[in-house]
């Protein structure tokens, strides 16, 4: 038993564990709560209902929200029209959408907290991803791995369908993945992005 200790000791870090750097990155689609009716009833071809716009105008206003960054573009709505028709079967582009989106936006937050650190990415021992989109196999912290060069041998974590609770519970794993594995590098990535819409049923 007392090697057992031993072992477990020498494997464990000692002193405190500590956030080396911290970074957010949002997408560069901008949508002012003032303009989202507009947008909104426009890219669901619902600017006859003219009575629920005005109901939905007191909830915009009365949000307290300024802005919102939105992955889903004019553009990519006329593209996947499904997305805005009511009961369209659109999961699949959806799910396209957020395969390629999830693993970037995290490469993005990913290579800008590591250059705050200061070390090379390969410095990295862990890696914990979470993120409430997707269904892939092989997830997000595969892809995320390929696109940062990582060893594909690194120790990955995926955490689904957390929401809120993402950061909090990534950096409680981080934390003891740190402490239990002496000169650990734990690289923590929460990435969300919604695509998907609710339409408005016409009749």
């Amino acid at each position: 038993m007392a090697l057992v200790g031993n072992l477990r000791e020498a494997q464990s870090a000692k002193g405190p564990t500590t956030i080396l750097a911290i970074a957010i990155v949002n997408s560069e689609n901008i949508v002012y709560q003032k303009d989202y009716l507009d947008f909104y009833f426009r890219v669901t071809k619902s600017e006859h209902k003219i009575s629920l716009k005005e109901k939905l105008k007191g909830i915009c206003e009365n949000s307290a929200i300024r802005k919102c960054h939105f992955y889903l573009t004019e553009e990519i709505l006329k593209a996947n029209p499904k997305i805005c028709t009511y009961n369209a079967p659109s999961l699949d582009a959806s799910q396209d959408m957020v395969f390629l989106g999830v693993p970037k936006l995290g490469k993005e937050a990913a290579l800008k907290a590591i250059k705050e650190w200061g070390q090379p990415v390969s410095k990295n021992t862990h890696l914990v991803f979470s993120t409430s989109a997707g269904v892939d196999m092989l997830g997000a912290d595969f892809q995320l791995t390929k696109l940062l060069g990582l060893n594909p041998n690194i120790n990955r974590f995926m955490i689904y369908q957390q929401g809120y609770y993402a950061g909090g519970t990534c950096l409680r794993l981080a934390k003891d993945l740190a402490k239990n594995n002496v000169d650990a590098r734990v690289l923590v990535v929460c990435a969300e992005i919604i695509a998907m819409f609710s339409p408005i049923k016409h009749g």
